[in-house]
């Protein structure tokens, strides 16, 4: 039998295929750098999914490294992600507005693998026609969210978790809820303990995804003003009423919780 032919780089990347993809639709220079900003994002989204699913398991299998490990590389990917709009913000809106018609209907909110990272992150209430049509999301919408895994995997580390809430149907929408900010409460007694290290890292992506609704706010004001999105979204309204919703509430309100602790002159 033949040797198989040596493996090379363009071929293990598909660099061909991945090259073509990019099919700007009018002679506008800057239009190639939206096109390429966009799906470097995908790309990013798609290993966000891959490193939240990894991150879940790990929780549950109560792998406080291993889970620390995963989390921390989300955050990182979320700093890449909002990195990535100081070059889109070289753009000016003249610039811009010399392809957006082509847009047409076409939006960054369309994005599914961004609802599916939201989903994954918590998120319940989506349009039903996103819902209909979108069958990982729907999957992902019915399934325990990465707030519900840190649960389990406080209960497996011995922390009293209500049972209540273990048991609860993990296709409604999260209610921040008082035992579990009691428990959480417990954790950031003992900051040495791998559970707080773990609590912490969640709130590192939450605030990564927090800052990403920020920058692209300010992107998008910057770009094209109160103008309607394209697609007909709302634009920078809809980032402006997202922009404050964290995903996991409760890691936020213990804060306000913690009584402070003097310190020993000695």
């Amino acid at each position: 039998m033949a040797d198989s032919p040596a493996m090379t780089y363009g071929g293990y990347l598909r660099l061909d295929d991945l090259l073509s993809c990019q099919e700007p639709k009018t002679r506008a220079h800057d239009e190639l750098l939206f096109v390429i900003i966009h799906q470097v994002y995908e790309l990013w989204f798609k290993q966000i999914l891959h490193e939240a699913e990894l991150l879940q398991r790990r929780l549950e299998e109560g792998n406080s490294a291993g889970a620390l490990h995963t989390a921390r590389r989300i955050a990182k990917i979320l700093k890449t992600v909002v990195g990535q709009l100081d070059v889109l913000e070289t753009m000016t809106p003249r610039q811009f507005a010399a392809f957006r018609t082509v847009l047409g209907s076409s939006s960054g909110f369309q994005s599914a693998q961004f609802r599916e990272i939201e989903a994954v992150l918590g998120r319940r209430a989506f349009p039903a026609s996103d819902l209909r049509d979108d069958a990982r999301l729907r999957a992902a919408v019915a399934r325990p969210s990465v707030f519900d895994s840190l649960l389990r995997y406080l209960t497996g580390h011995g922390y009293p978790v209500p049972r209540e809430v273990l048991d609860r149907d993990k296709s409604a929408p999260w209610e921040p809820d008082p035992g579990v900010q009691k428990v959480l409460l417990a954790v950031y007694a003992d900051e040495s303990a791998p559970a707080a290290e773990v609590c912490e890292s969640l709130v590192d992506v939450d605030e990564g995804v927090q800052e990403w609704r920020y920058r692209h706010l300010k992107m998008v004001e910057r770009t094209i003003g109160a103008k309607i999105g394209t697609g007909g979204s709302a634009g920078a309204d809809y980032l402006r009423r997202t922009l404050f919703a964290p995903a996991f509430p409760d890691l936020w309100e213990v804060r306000s919780q913690t009584e402070e602790v003097p310190v020993d002159g000695g």
